[in-house]
């Protein structure tokens, strides 16, 4: 079974093996294992065989997906969701992972090698492995008896930054683009915690917008940046309420 769904949304795929499992339960560690750097080697080797950047460890995300396999292995099935359990979203949000797209993996098998290999057979489970959105991994195998329960819990995370941090990255995109960023973030940090309207002197424009990344300006930002009409620009960011499961920096650009 699989779903896929982009930007408040999730990627969720599940492996079902008709194994059996004895009843004593031995839970992996919250830290990572063994096995789990086995299994984040095998994911990175196969991404770079395809021209793919490596998945980086997120502890927040391992500490979910660890919570899970336990419960997995208690349960002795495979779910993204038990009766009770947060959603994965939710799960890994409170666990401190921040992120804008999220997808999971699930499986057991007697071998971590096996339960790799049966990943990258299953198209759904590839694609999450190989996806190119998707930067951070947090791995969990808990054992029970002789039977191993997986957990990789993926995400495009999104960094923990301050508004000097998240200005600074904006004012200097705007500087590629030819534009004098003057000090006027006072203003500019007010005025992106308005609904509408501005703070200070009056611009000649205001933009206002919300992303999951600071890579880059949005497409139609960069348009009204480098049309011409402005010379100067202030930048400012607030603090953004982020939504039930995804995280966004929320930013002002004040031209003139």
């Amino acid at each position: 079974m699989a779903t896929a769904l982009r930007c408040l949304t999730i990627i969720a795929a599940i492996l079902l093996l008709a194994l059996f499992l004895t009843p004593t339960l031995h839970a992996a560690p919250p830290h990572s294992s063994a096995a789990d750097m086995t299994l984040l080697n095998a994911a990175n080797r196969d991404r770079a065989a395809a021209g793919l950047p490596a998945l980086q460890w997120d502890a927040a995300l391992a500490a979910s997906a660890h919570q899970h396999a336990v419960r997995m292995a208690q349960a002795n099935t495979l779910s993204h969701q038990f009766p009770g359990e947060p959603a994965m979203q939710d799960r890994a949000r409170q666990a401190g992972a921040r992120f804008s797209l999220i997808a999971e993996n699930v499986a057991e098998g007697p071998s971590v090698s096996g339960l790799h290999i049966q990943w990258m057979n299953s198209p759904p489970h590839r694609a999450n492995l190989l996806d190119p959105e998707l930067n951070s991994v947090g791995i969990s195998v808990v054992q029970s008896g002789n039977m191993l329960f997986a957990v990789e819990d993926f995400s495009a995370a999104v960094p923990s930054l301050t508004l000097d941090a998240q200005e600074q990255q904006v004012a200097s995109q705007l500087a590629a683009h030819g534009l004098h960023v003057v000090n006027a973030s006072s203003d500019a940090r007010k005025t992106c915690e308005l609904d509408r309207g501005y703070a200070g002197q009056k611009p000649s424009g205001v933009l206002r917008y919300e992303v999951s990344s600071l890579t880059r300006l949005p497409d139609d930002i960069e348009q009204k940046v480098v049309s011409g009409k402005y010379h100067r620009a202030a930048v400012g960011a607030c603090e953004a309420v982020d939504s039930a499961e995804f995280a966004h920096f929320r930013i002002a650009i004040l031209l003139y």
